[in-house]
């Protein structure tokens, strides 16, 4: 039973997230994560990011981490998510409409303007980590959606790794122009539903505390709030 959940790309980052799972005290999690983040500064360079309830902060901060922002986790199941007439289409990207670089170029859109304050990897790198996370058939999961012939986001709906049936979106967002028209809920109503034809049986999702509008996106779709952790973040440069 792994108390984190690590995205490894050596030299460059690690991404670290705790599991809530039954059984597992906050002792044991604090430990392990000592152990994790010794293992790091031992033999890595570049970033470590964390993931981590807020009790738990001092392990981190003891360890020259800095806090960069809180977000919240919200859940829901995916049992009565049906298929009905969504007012946008979308098509994912092995279905050869967009080029990966296309892609990459609407996810930088995306982003752009974002209420999150997390640090941003660059493009290169995060489309890196969605090919390593996701695996060969990764354009699988990569959908981009338009709205009256127009684009106006994407999504990276997925079974979290490790689990069976927790589905997870490792990106969602709505480009500039074409937020605060109601289209973000339809987006992420429909990701909810493909997460539930990839064999998903709930949802977790998360934002930043300032994310007030992904916030009222979770609401509006029927999710709960779950749970609230700290980003953490540590750099080393190589000498």
């Amino acid at each position: 039973m792994e108390p984190f959940h690590t995205i490894k790309s050596p030299g460059k980052y690690w991404l670290v997230d705790q599991l809530k799972k039954d059984g597992i005290s906050k002792e044991l999690y604090e430990t392990s994560l000592n152990v994790l983040v010794k293992e790091w500064k031992s033999k890595e360079y570049g970033f470590i990011s964390v993931l981590l309830e807020e009790t738990s902060e001092a392990v981190l901060l003891d360890e020259g981490f800095k806090k960069v922002s809180t977000i919240v986790e919200y859940t829901r199941t995916l049992d009565n998510i049906e298929e009905h007439a969504f007012p946008i289409r979308w098509n994912n990207l092995s279905e050869g409409r967009l080029t990966d670089q296309d892609y990459a170029s609407l996810y930088e859109r995306c982003r752009s303007g974002s209420a999150n304050k997390n640090k941003k990897q660059p493009i290169e790198e995060v489309m890196n980590s969605i090919k390593s996370e996701l695996g060969p058939a990764w354009r699988d999961f990569c959908y981009s959606f338009t709205y009256e012939g127009e684009t106006c986001g994407i999504s990276i709906p997925h079974i979290e790794e490790g689990t069976t049936d927790e589905g997870r979106m490792f990106y969602f967002g709505v480009v500039p122009e074409m937020r605060g028209r109601g289209l973000g809920a339809s987006m992420h109503l429909a990701s909810l539903f493909l997460l539930k034809e990839k064999n998903a049986t709930y949802y977790v999702g998360s934002t930043d505390t300032s994310n007030q509008a992904m916030i009222d996106i979770f609401i509006k779709n029927g999710c709960t709030l779950r749970d609230r952790k700290g980003i953490y973040r540590l750099e080393k440069k190589r000498k």
